[in-house]
């Protein structure tokens, strides 16, 4: 029986070209706002772009699903992946515009990135993915980013993996059967691919 991939539908710009990136990789993603659908799902992507309290926002909206995504992550230990906005969601909080609370799966606070001579904000572009232990889902190579905050992390032993924009940043997060990228895997042509198609194999 073929596993159900949870992709949820919570008005991320990036939803669909995740979907895509998933198909690709061969997954078949269901892409849904039911929460009924994720509490019992195999497999959960969570995607997510642009600010992280209209993110949150964004996913508090839907009655039920903070939950539904307790129950399937946190009790029941169903993979869960978060992209770009929808790993920083797994932090404590977010410092944008104030503070809002995440999801507080991985301790943490996601703060702005501090511009300089040699870097620019947004970090925008091709870099470096450094794994920091070998787990065999995060592999070594370029993906690509697009961001200005990222997660300082409470616990170095949540870091998988870094790159550098100005000094180390967090570049990939988790925590038994969680994991977090900053990179986008759906921008990141076939190095992506290949992650996302270790994630739907990934047996934590």
């Amino acid at each position: 029986m073929a596993e159900t991939i949870a992709l949820i539908d919570y008005g991320a710009g990036n939803l669909r070209s995740v979907e895509n990136a998933l198909r690709a990789a061969g997954g078949d993603p269901t892409v849904t706002a039911d929460p009924a659908v994720v509490a019992t799902a195999d497999r959960i992507v969570l995607p997510g772009v642009g600010a992280f309290a209209a993110c949150m926002g964004g996913l508090m909206a839907i009655d039920g699903m903070i939950e539904a995504l307790n129950r399937a992550v946190l009790k029941r230990g169903a993979p869960f992946l978060g992209v770009c906005v929808g790993m920083q969601l797994l932090a404590d909080a977010g410092h944008e515009h104030g503070r809002t609370p995440g999801l507080g799966w991985i301790g943490g606070d996601v703060r702005l990135m501090t511009p300089g001579t040699d870097h620019k904000v947004p970090h925008m572009g091709w870099n470096d993915v450094r794994p920091t232990r070998a787990d065999g889902l995060i592999a070594p190579g370029e993906a690509y980013f697009l961001h200005s905050y990222v997660f300082d992390l409470a616990d170095p032993a949540d870091l998988l993996a870094m790159t550098d924009h100005g000094g180390p940043i967090t570049a990939a997060v988790g925590r038994a059967n969680i994991v977090g990228v900053q990179f986008h895997p759906e921008k990141s042509q076939s190095y992506g691919l290949a992650f996302l198609g270790r994630f739907l194999e990934w047996r934590p």
